[in-house]
């Protein structure tokens, strides 16, 4: 994508990924991604961060192209769509320091085989002087692995937060030029890949509260030279506050279970719940994942395959419970033939969920309207539990 400045000193060298469609062989991408990386140039010059090693390329033709000789190298995560072309870095800049945390020291020397030689690391708070500007050092764990960090740019009020505030996105546009384009990407990013960690995320913006900020420059997605849109959409997410909505991940084999979800979708909408269905046989997982930022409740509907529930409830009981949404209330409905323990099962699924677990409603055969009635049970009892917490 070529040199772009981000200021008269700072410069964006990273890539576009246009086509990447999968990220980790889990994490559907509709709008492709982007690896950021950026020189902060100085009396000695500094590359934050590199590129996933399928760019490495590009990112060293940038590098040519900026013509500065880079000394440092700061890794602020190990994961190797930042890190992974360090090494293609160091050979062309053998005299380079690599400059991280001790943690993120191990991780690289493990996964990429880095000299330990070629390392300096840096304490929380520390600082670097390139000349006439200073890297501070700022210590963010579990943003999202355990040794992560950010770098500010004290003179410039550029604050690199690697992960954090980030948006799988590619796009031409270098700057967020209208947060609406940005927005459902950059939630859809928090849903599934911060979301589990929205405790440590709450304390990280609580730092960025008390500093002064330009421009924050994420690894992936566009750059923010108005920050308050994603701090305060961040803000909104990791908050305690839920929405009057029930998420509703469902497979059905024979119709039962469907046409209990199908009574249940309208039992909810005429209590004027927002409901979020999802067919999990063609559901995009990252829809899914965020559906579950804001809703107060999920119900997982499936049928009873041998004892248990079906694969794909299983896989949706497994995100939802990896994820760990901050919804209040949950349970299950379904059907089965002979017998089973598929309520059970799915309910251990999700033990990670702080919620309160309501009456599930399990039916034998094809649903009656004894059955139906339990579904707007169910749903009489979501709407009450929705508004005792005045939702």
């Amino acid at each position: 994508m070529g040199v772009r400045p981000l200021t008269e000193d700072i410069f964006q060298v990273g890539s576009i990924d246009w086509d990447r469609t999968l990220f980790d062989e889990l994490i559907p991408l509709p709008d492709g991604t982007s690896y950021n990386a950026y020189v902060v140039t100085d009396e000695r010059c500094a590359l934050m961060d590199t590129v996933d090693p399928t760019k490495t390329h590009e990112l060293l033709a940038n590098l040519t192209e900026l013509d500065a000789e880079i000394e440092y190298i700061i890794a602020h995560h190990a994961e190797q769509d930042h890190s992974g072309s360090i090494p293609a870095v160091l050979d062309i800049y053998p005299e380079a320091t690599v400059v991280t945390n001790p943690k993120c020291k191990t991780l690289l020397m493990e996964m990429l085989h880095i000299p330990e030689d070629t390392f300096m690391t840096v304490g929380d708070g520390d600082t670097l002087s390139l000349g006439e500007k200073t890297l501070e050092f700022i210590y963010a764990p579990w943003v999202h692995w355990p040794e992560t960090m950010f770098t500010y740019v004290k003179e410039e009020q550029v604050l690199f937060t690697c992960d954090f505030l980030g948006s799988h996105l590619a796009t031409s546009q270098l700057f967020v030029e209208d947060m609406e384009e940005v927005y459902n990407p950059a939630k859809r990013y928090y849903a599934e890949i911060m979301m589990p960690f929205r405790t440590s995320i709450r304390s990280h913006l609580e730092k960025l509260d008390s500093m002064e900020i330009t421009i924050i420059a994420p690894s992936h997605g566009p750059v923010y030279d108005t920050p308050s849109p994603i701090t305060d959409a961040y803000k909104e997410w990791v908050s305690d506050a839920v929405k009057n909505e029930v998420v509703l991940p469902f497979v059905s084999m024979h119709g039962s279970t469907r046409d209990m979800v199908d009574y249940f979708i309208d039992a909810l909408m005429r209590r004027d719940i927002t409901v979020k269905p999802f067919n999990l046989t063609t559901a995009d997982i990252g829809e899914l994942a965020m559906s579950l930022v804001d809703a107060a409740t999920v119900v997982i509907a499936s049928p009873t395959v041998l004892t248990g529930p079906h694969p794909r409830a299983v896989y949706a009981a497994y995100l939802v419970n990896a994820l760990r949404p901050k919804c209040r209330f949950a349970s299950v409905i379904g059907s089965f033939g002979w017998g089973g323990k598929m309520v059970e099962m799915l309910t251990q699924s999700m033990q990670n969920l702080h919620v309160e677990f309501l009456e599930p409603v399990l039916v034998k055969g094809h649903p009656t309207e004894k059955e139906f009635k339990m579904l707007d049970i169910l749903a009489d009892q979501i709407y009450k539990k929705h508004k005792d917490i005045t939702i």
